[in-house]
């Protein structure tokens, strides 16, 4: 014999995954028990809902059953469902991209050194980013990765082919100097080629 907890706990779950509302009539049905009995499970499981005060409640919709968020957390609900704005690069990111952009094939080792500083972490960010990507090893010493741009970064960044990036020596009028940090973008990058 099937207790009435565990035909609650499995409205539950019916209700769960269902996605939209559950008919009585095809709960009690899959208990093989009367529509009563199965509208009585619902109707105290609606009510432990709202008298524990959880996140979760239970609605009654023309003799059919249905979970929803609790009204009172719908300002955090927003919050989290609200699209989080796009991070832009840090300037290290940038530099490294840029060198990577022109270089391409290039080693971990040749980016520090043009840069004169570690990238490793600014290199694992921008993989993850799926801004570059590894393009096979060098036949260098150790055979280090060597790093390209992907199609992503052609995208984002509004290139049809690589070809298309600016000339370096043309770089500075590429680069609209409005923003301070434009300006300083392109100084950085005309530094460092």
């Amino acid at each position: 014999m099937t207790t009435k907890k565990t035909i609650k706990s499995a409205f539950e779950s019916m209700m769960f995954v269902w996605g939209e509302p559950l008919d009585v009539k095809t709960a009690a049905d899959v208990f093989d028990i009367s529509w009563k009995e199965a509208y009585d499970c619902f109707l105290e499981l609606k009510q432990e809902y709202e008298q524990e005060g959880r996140g979760i409640r239970i609605i009654e919709i023309n003799k059919t059953f249905q979970f929803i968020t609790n009204g009172d957390n719908a300002p955090y609900i927003e919050r989290l469902c609200t699209p989080v704005k796009e991070k832009k690069l840090s300037q290290s990111a940038l530099e490294v991209l840029a060198i990577i952009a022109y270089k391409q094939p290039i080693t971990k080792g040749e980016i520090d050194s043009i840069r004169g500083i570690k990238c490793d972490r600014v290199i694992e960010g921008l993989l993850k980013k799926e801004l570059i990507q590894e393009k096979g090893r060098s036949n260098g010493i150790g055979r280090p990765i060597l790093y390209g741009t992907t199609d992503a970064f052609l995208g984002h960044f509004g290139f049809e082919n690589i070809r298309d990036l600016p000339d370096i020596e043309n770089i500075e009028s590429a680069v609209t100097a409005e923003d301070p940090e434009d300006e300083v973008y392109a100084q950085q990058i005309k530094l460092d080629f």
